[in-house]
């Protein structure tokens, strides 16, 4: 694919007060300090109370748009990438739009929900339409509640994976022959065999309420098959990296860092090991942040960055699972 130049101009984050800690669950779940932890490989994650996702979504808007040293209302483009929206309809970005006091009528806002890889799919949509002219400066947030809708009574190892969180980005054009980064490869697959691994069945077209609230209900939880998710993705994920590298044009070792969707520890173990980087070149983050879902790729994303692990000219490679099953990959060239 030919490159497209543009620039993270700022990149932002947002957090819920409350951080909890795994053998604070312990407590409150009546079980020896440290079960949850092993279970799961979560030491802490941020939870919500008073805050809501919009709320969250803003704040860290204004953060990327500082960072940017750019006003709200020079944004004419506005992507909100959750796998949970605030409610099916409308959509949430033109919520945010408002609370960040954009005028009517001067962007263009809309959702974009493919689960855990909503932010990659909405920073390549981004980068395309920047790329079409049209439009000078487009910001991507992702904000999940993800410690909401929980099995904690049945299955805690995989409640206590997730943590709530928000993250944004502005992206702007650049002219050809400029500085500015360059999307080297943007590779997305969906292998539908494992639909029914990750679910959370209700609030859609699925179930009626009216017929089945019972149904209803017990599907208001989150479902995970860890097992079968994990043999799909070890089954497909490792020749899905190869073929992202391939597109680039580059190989492992080029890669300066691998910013991973924080899946969980175990995930992040496997993407090491099986996809052949060392553990160097990972930036990890979930034992301390939980699963964010969508806000995990760009939250890994802005501390990397902020760290200084990605200078100008590193060789960043961004990669995610999502439910459905997809997989998503995308080289940038900063």
């Amino acid at each position: 694919m030919a490159s497209i130049n543009f620039k993270i101009a700022g990149s932002g984050i947002a957090l819920p007060a409350r951080r909890i800690s795994s053998s604070d669950l312990d407590a409150g779940l009546c079980q020896p300090a440290g079960t949850l932890f092993a279970a799961c490989g979560v030491a802490a994650r941020y939870v919500c109370s008073d805050e809501t996702q919009e709320d969250l979504a803003t704040q860290a808007a204004r953060a990327a748009l500082a960072a940017a040293e750019l006003q709200a209302h020079q944004i004419d483009l506005v992507i909100f990438a959750a796998a949970v929206t605030r409610q099916p309809i409308p959509s949430t970005a033109p919520l945010v739009v408002r609370k960040l006091g954009i005028a009517p009528g001067v962007c263009t806002a809309f959702d974009i929900n493919s689960t855990c890889l909503s932010f990659l799919s909405g920073f390549d949509v981004a980068v395309g339409m920047l790329a079409t002219g049209r439009f000078r400066a487009a910001l991507v947030i992702s904000a999940e509640i993800a410690s909401r809708a929980l099995p904690w009574s049945k299955e805690p190892e995989i409640a206590g994976l997730f943590g709530d969180g928000a993250a944004a980005v502005v992206l702007v054009p650049v002219p050809e022959g400029s500085d500015g980064s360059r999307l080297r490869a943007a590779l997305f697959e969906t292998y539908p065999e494992g639909y029914e691994f990750c679910q959370l069945a209700a609030g859609g077209t699925g179930i009626d309420f009216h017929l089945e609230p019972d149904r209803f209900r017990a599907a208001a939880l989150f479902h995970m098959d860890g097992h079968n998710l994990f043999k799909l993705t070890a089954k497909y994920f490792p020749s899905f990296v190869e073929r992202t590298l391939e597109r680039a044009g580059w190989r492992q070792s080029d890669v300066d860092l691998v910013v991973p969707h924080q899946a969980s520890p175990m995930a992040l173990a496997h993407l090491v090991k099986r996809c052949g980087f060392s553990v160097e070149q990972v930036v990890n983050i979930v034992a301390d942040y939980g699963n964010q879902v969508a806000a995990s790729i760009p939250t890994a994303l802005h501390l990397a960055l902020q760290s200084g692990r990605l200078p100008g000219g590193a060789k960043l490679l961004v990669l995610g699972t999502s439910a459905g099953v997809s997989f998503g990959g995308m080289a940038i060239e900063l």
